[in-house]
């Protein structure tokens, strides 16, 4: 699936007006890979983590 073709959710630390944020994909388990991007430029590039290596840091951010 193509990252444009996806689900996006932005941060909830995202304001309403955009400001600095980022997005993942929402299906975060149908592939290994969890792409994520820069909400300001959507069509830009996404970077790609493997869904285990992202787990683990979402786990270390909230610790």
């Amino acid at each position: 699936m193509e990252d444009n073709d996806r689900a996006w959710r932005r941060s909830s630390y995202s304001n309403q007006e955009g400001g600095d944020c980022v997005e993942v994909a929402a299906d975060l388990h149908a592939e290994a890979i969890v792409p994520v991007r820069d909400s300001k430029v959507p069509q830009g590039p996404a970077l790609r983590f493997k869904a285990a290596s992202w787990a683990l840091f979402i786990t270390e951010l909230k610790a």
